[in-house]
């Protein structure tokens, strides 16, 4: 049967069927877009309440932020930290909030850049107004280092070394042939100068900061103060580290200069992705916007070979409020589908679905 179909289960054949664990995958830095995931807030509760809560804990940076993600025109562009980093961060959170509320209960989470920290959260290594509070204090801090960007580049990275020049660095390695470079502003571009005069293929992701590159160095001690305060705990329910390409230990998620030193640390999406998938058969999904993780890992040989699958909750770019609306009824009932009669009459869903 085709990847993607949906196999009719009799009742109680359910122990003999391979089965997928779900696992939660949050979008980071580059994902975030105009008005994303906009048509949902209002019109799905749990969702409007995750997405309030995280920006009532800014006070009135959050009512800015608001506004401006409501706003077909926004006053300060997505591209600002001041606007990507906290409504990318509340769109996540809150697209993980709402796919749990149906009764989906992760086997773990994998997050990308920004999103390692909102799976966080939801694995209860982070408290949320803590998650917050860190969150805005980098966003103050980022404003005190040079402006820079990134750029991803179809290649690999050993293809890239003569760009790895004047403090431009990889920043991410998403897939085998989609590296990310970041670095400061002018050497950047004089990289993409170059990168089009070798022919190679690359956009912009939407950021003015270098994520993930020395640049942001200064943030490190600052930020680890910070998060030796805070009461952080062992995930709950395993948490793939995008840093370290394994599931996060206890030691590490209660380590402040793990946490502290993300900004400046490559990520290794790929590397994770391949633990992720070797670990068991998956059903990925993609609780965030613009489906940037689910294009990357539909190009994995597990999911290509159907042993395991990947699904989309939103839109990949803006296409209005209803398009949003449509987007979560079919992931939902794609998800109730692959479950089965497994799901009880609540309409919660099992802890693994069913292989198609």
């Amino acid at each position: 049967m085709e990847s993607g179909s949906i196999r009719a289960v009799q009742p109680g054949a359910m122990t003999d069927l391979q089965r997928r664990s779900v696992v939660l995958m949050f979008p980071g830095t580059g994902a975030q877009h105009t008005q994303m995931a906009a048509g949902l807030y209002g019109h799905e509760p749990v969702f409007t309440d995750a997405v309030d809560s995280v920006l009532a804990l800014l006070g009135a940076p959050g009512e800015a932020a608001r506004a401006d993600w409501l706003a077909e025109r926004p006053a300060v562009p997505m591209e600002s930290d001041a606007r990507s980093a906290p409504l990318l961060f509340a769109v996540d959170y809150a697209m993980g909030r709402l796919v749990e509320s149906w009764g989906v209960r992760p086997a773990a989470y994998l997050g990308h850049s920004m999103g390692e920290f909102a799976a966080a959260v939801l694995a209860g290594v982070f408290r949320l107004d803590d998650a917050v509070r860190l969150l805005w204090e980098r966003v103050r801090l980022q404003r005190t280092t040079p402006a820079g960007g990134m750029l991803a580049v179809a290649a690999a990275p050993g293809e890239l070394t003569g760009c790895l020049t004047d403090g431009v660095v990889v920043g991410a390695v998403n897939a085998p042939r989609h590296t990310v470079l970041s670095g400061p502003r002018a050497a950047l571009e004089a990289v993409a100068r170059r990168l089009t005069a070798d022919g190679r293929t690359f956009r912009r992701l939407a950021t003015r900061t270098p994520y993930h590159s020395p640049a942001l160095a200064p943030l490190v001690a600052e930020t680890e103060a910070l998060v030796r305060g805070m009461p952080l705990a062992p995930p709950r329910t395993p948490l793939y580290s995008a840093y370290t390409a394994r599931p996060l230990s206890a030691e590490q998620a209660v380590d402040a200069a793990f946490w502290a030193g993300q900004p400046t640390a490559p990520v290794l999406f790929w590397r994770t992705l391949e633990r992720v998938l070797a670990d068991g058969d998956r059903l990925l999904v993609e609780a965030g916007p613009a489906q940037s993780l689910t294009v990357l890992a539909r190009g994995h040989r597990a999911v290509r070979s159907g042993r395991s699958a990947v699904l989309a909750t939103l839109p990949p770019r803006a296409l209005g409020p209803e398009e949003d609306r449509r987007a979560v009824r079919a992931a939902r009932e794609r998800l109730s589908a692959w479950a089965g009669p497994t799901a009880d009459h609540s309409g919660r869903l099992p802890v693994e679905l069913p292989a198609s």
